[in-house]
């Protein structure tokens, strides 16, 4: 039973990456409205590397049917950073709806300047209808990166994985 809870919290993740990425990339962003004395956003791209590893249930932790997995990425171009997280997701009866969150922290070089963040995912699917944010934690920069905001559009294109990053920094 456990083994299949596990492999089920996999296929959503994997199901949701998938077609939450690939809805990603018929959206177009939202122009940013440009205030005086605003910082302009800044953009980085780049391919990444993501391991999901599903998790163990812990004990009378939360219910056994929401699947955990580990994150473990790899970032490369403008962003240059290695990053650790978790993910939760859930699974419905309902063909193509499902949901997951995740928290990450990213260490590295973005554009040069060195620190840490860390980035917020919420997904969800309805009935095959993706919806995918993942955005800069407030106040989750550290060292060079102090003050980073924006947020990080994922793509999936022939199996391999790009990010497109929008962010200001002070």
């Amino acid at each position: 039973m456990m083994k299949s809870r596990v492999k089920i919290g996999l296929i959503v993740a994997l199901y949701l990456a998938l077609g939450l990425a690939t809805y990603a990339q018929t959206q177009s962003p939202a122009p940013t409205p440009v205030q005086k004395g605003a910082t302009m956003p800044t953009h980085a791209t780049g391919p990444f590397e993501v391991k999901l590893n599903p998790q163990a249930q812990e004990d009378k932790v939360g219910d056994p049917t929401v699947g955990r997995m580990s994150i473990d990425k790899q970032f490369h171009g403008d962003l240059e950073a290695t990053s650790k997280g978790q993910m939760l997701t859930a699974m419905t009866d309902i063909k193509g709806s499902a949901g997951y969150v995740a928290i990450e922290r990213v260490t590295g070089t973005l554009h040069g300047r060195s620190g840490s963040f860390a980035l917020q995912h919420t997904g969800t699917m309805t009935r095959g209808v993706p919806q995918l944010s993942v955005t800069v934690v407030p106040d989750s920069g550290t060292g060079q990166l102090v003050g980073l905001t924006g947020k990080m559009e994922i793509k999936i294109v022939d199996g391999k994985h790009s990010y497109d990053f929008e962010y200001t920094l002070p």
